[in-house]
């Protein structure tokens, strides 16, 4: 009898797909690692979960402090629409709150904008700044007051007796509008025991236009230059009658006395 060859013998479980041992040894080491893990399957690490309950539990604060109860324009304050005006109580129920009157929006514009100079008091500051309590200036007609709050006033100036020779008062016709400055005016005018006539925004803004050619600041002369008037024409309350040829002409500024 012929010998047949014989097959080498299978190393290992399986088929024998004529595989070296050496092979089989690293398919055998490949199927004892761990299995890699599916995409999306993979578990949230516990920090991240807190971390994302942390940012949504203070975004939801933040919006109900700060979301102005969700309204058209309650995040913005320039653009919100004015508060309703709460009414009044009345027999009919319907009066609404009144306005403030020009008193009362002129204390705030002065304190806003004068009051770190002339004082809460109208004092002013002794050697600095004049006062408006009892000044003549404030009493007095008030064109040259609006000649000195429209348009400055530079240089020694004498008020009440006092001298201040470096007094320097900046022009507001460009920061204020008319309804301010003549409400401002009207409040100095009937403050601190000051009693004169108030002031309206259609004078201060006729009285702007007479004075649009007159860039700079005013000095003490060219103010007591022009006649001691009231806006509305006339002598002031309480003042004599201005002297004949002493008012000034329409768009033209007095010139200072020499």
């Amino acid at each position: 009898m012929n010998d047949e060859p014989k097959s080498p013998a299978r190393v290992g479980q399986g088929m024998d797909y004529g595989e070296q041992a050496d092979v089989q040894q690293v398919h055998a080491a490949v199927q004892r690692e761990k299995r890699e893990p599916r995409v999306g399957a993979e578990p949230l690490s516990i920090w991240l979960i807190a971390i994302y309950g942390l940012a949504v539990f203070f975004g939801g604060a933040y919006l109900g402090r700060y979301s102005g109860n969700f309204t058209s324009g309650g995040l913005d304050p320039m653009g919100a629409p004015p508060p309703a005006k709460k009414a009044a109580a009345g027999p009919a129920g319907a009066e609404q709150v009144a306005e403030l009157s020009p008193h009362d929006r002129g204390k705030k514009v002065f304190s806003a904008n004068c009051q770190t100079c002339h004082q809460a008091n109208g004092l002013g500051v002794s050697g600095q700044y004049p006062p408006l309590a009892g000044s003549e200036f404030t009493t007095g007609g008030s064109r040259r007051m609006a000649m000195i709050v429209l348009k400055g006033l530079q240089g020694p100036v004498t008020v009440k007796g006092q001298q201040f020779g470096t007094a320097v008062m900046q022009p507001w016709d460009k920061t204020l509008t008319d309804k301010q400055i003549a409400d401002v005016m009207t409040y100095e005018r009937t403050e601190w025991g000051n009693s004169a006539s108030p002031v309206t925004p259609e004078q201060i803004a006729a009285f702007r236009k007479e004075l649009a050619n007159h860039p700079e600041s005013f000095s003490a002369p060219e103010v007591l230059a022009a006649p001691d008037q009231d806006l509305a024409g006339g002598a002031p309350a309480g003042g004599a009658p201005p002297k004949p040829g002493e008012a000034a002409k329409p768009g033209e500024m007095p010139k200072p006395q020499g």
